[in-house]
C-alpha cells in the first residue's frame, strides 16, 4: 500500500516526514504549479503525495486546485512545511454567467454553454474553512446529478453486461465523506475498472469501445493494448471522457454558483477570483479533450465582462496554448490590469508537474506572480 496515500492524514503526513528525513536532497529547479488536484477532487495523489511529487519534480512551490473543495489545503499547507516547498491553495468551481454577456456561449467549459470554470486563488488560511462551507451545499447538489448520470451510463453499457453502482462503485473513489467532491471523472474511473472487470485489459477494451463507437488515438490504443501499463485505467478514462461524457452528461443547474456569486464570496474572504482561459483545442495535451472551439472568436468581448463582473486576476496554461493565443491573452491583461497567474493541472499519473515553457524568461511575471499569491494568502 502506497502509504502517502494512506487514508488518514495523520498517517501520510507521518510517512511525508518518514520519506523527507531518508531521501536524498532534491535541488529545486525553479519551477511552480499553482494547479494540483489531490484526491478531495479527482487526482491519484492525497495532498501529502502531490507534494512529494512536486519535490521530486524539483518545484519550489506547489498548488493545491480541488474542485469545489478545500478540503485538503491544510494538509497541504503542513506537508509543503516538511519538505520545504512554499504553497499556495485555492478552489476551482464551475459558475453560472446568466444574464451576463456571456450567456448563451460556449466559455471554457467543453460540456454546457453558459458555464465556466473559475479559480479562486491564494485562499488566506484564516478563511479556509468558511469557503470550504460556501461549497459545501454545492457538492451535495452535484452528487443528485451524479446519480443520474450513473443511471444514463447504465443504459449505455448495460448491453454488455457492465453496470455500475453510485453508492459502491463511485463513493469510494472520492474523499465526499471528508469534504470532497465527486466529479464525472470518477465516474469514468469507475466505469474503466468495471469495464477491465469485465473484458480484461488489452485487446477485450479495444474491441468494446468499437462496439459502443468511442473513438480513441493510435496512442491511446498503443496504452490500452499494453497490459502492463500500470496507468491502463486512467488512459481508459482519458478516451471515455474525450468521446462518451456527451452520451450521458445532464446539464448541471443549482449547484452552480451564478458568477455574482462566487466574485462576492472571494472578496469578503479575501480570496483572488480568476477566469480560467482554455482557447479553442486543436490536438488536445491531456488526450481528454475532443477539438473544440471555445472563447477564441470573442475574446475581447470576454475581457471586457469579466472585468466588469470584478475578476482579479487571468489563469492560463502555456503548454497548452499556441504562441499566438498566448500573446493576445498576455496582452489583454496587460490592458484590463489583471493579474497573471499559471498552473498545469495536474490529476493524471502520466502529467509532469513542471511546466518546462515557465523556464522561457518571458513567462518570468507567472513565477513571480506564483509567489504574489503565496505572500497574499499569509497576510
Amino acid at each position: 500500500m502506497d502509504k502517502l496515500n494512506s487514508r488518514t492524514k495523520s498517517e501520510r503526513l507521518e510517512e511525508l516526514k518518514r520519506l523527507a528525513s531518508s531521501h536524498p536532497k532534491v535541488e529545486s529547479n525553479g519551477s511552480v504549479n499553482n494547479h494540483i488536484h489531490t484526491f478531495y477532487s479527482f487526482s491519484p495523489y492525497s495532498p501529502s503525495k502531490a507534494i512529494w511529487m512536486a519535490y521530486l519534480a524539483g518545484l519550489t512551490t506547489a498548488g493545491i486546485m480541488d474542485h469545489d473543495s478545500v478540503s485538503g489545503a491544510r494538509e497541504f499547507i503542513e506537508a509543503g512545511e516538511i519538505v520545504g516547498i512554499a504553497t499556495t491553495n485555492g478552489v476551482e468551481c464551475r459558475a453560472s454567467f446568466a444574464n451576463t454577456k456571456l450567456e448563451g456561449r460556449r466559455i471554457n467549459n467543453p460540456d454546457q454553454k453558459s458555464i465556466a470554470y473559475v479559480a479562486l486563488h491564494a485562499i488566506p488560511h484564516k478563511n479556509i474553512e468558511k469557503v470550504n462551507g460556501f461549497f459545501a451545499p454545492y457538492r451535495e447538489k452535484r452528487n443528485r446529478r451524479n446519480r443520474l448520470m450513473v443511471d444514463k451510463i447504465n443504459k449505455i453499457v448495460s448491453p454488455f453486461d457492465v453496470r455500475l453502482d453510485f453508492d459502491a462503485d463511485v463513493v469510494p473513489l472520492s474523499k465526499s465523506h471528508e469534504g470532497g467532491s465527486i466529479t464525472e471523472r470518477h465516474l469514468l474511473f469507475a466505469l474503466s475498472c468495471k469495464i477491465v472487470q469485465q473484458f480484461g485489459k488489452g485487446a477485450g477494451v479495444i474491441e468494446f469501445l468499437d462496439r459502443l463507437g468511442i473513438k480513441y488515438s493510435e496512442k491511446a490504443k498503443h496504452y490500452l493494448l499494453d497490459k502492463e501499463n500500470p496507468h491502463y485505467e486512467y488512459d481508459l478514462l482519458g478516451v471515455l471522457k474525450g468521446d462518451m461524457v456527451e452520451q450521458f452528461y445532464i446539464n448541471a443547474t443549482d449547484e452552480c454558483a451564478h458568477i455574482t456569486e462566487i466574485i462576492a464570496m472571494s472578496k469578503e474572504v479575501g480570496a483572488i477570483c480568476a477566469y480560467a482561459y482554455l482557447g479553442d483545442v486543436g490536438e488536445s495535451v491531456t488526450g481528454d479533450k475532443k477539438s473544440q472551439k471555445f472563447e477564441d472568436d470573442y475574446l475581447d468581448l470576454l475581457f471586457e465582462e469579466i472585468k466588469d463582473l470584478g475578476f482579479d486576476a487571468v489563469t492560463y496554461m502555456p503548454s497548452r496554448n499556441s504562441a499566438s493565443q498566448l500573446e493576445r491573452v498576455r496582452n489583454l491583461c496587460e490592458s484590463y490590469g489583471f493579474m497573471q497567474i499559471s498552473g498545469e493541472d495536474i490529476n493524471s499519473p502520466r502529467q509532469s508537474f513542471v511546466c518546462k515553457e515557465l523556464f522561457d524568461p518571458k513567462f518570468q511575471n507567472l513565477v513571480d506572480s506564483t509567489w504574489e499569491l503565496i505572500r497574499h494568502e499569509r497576510d
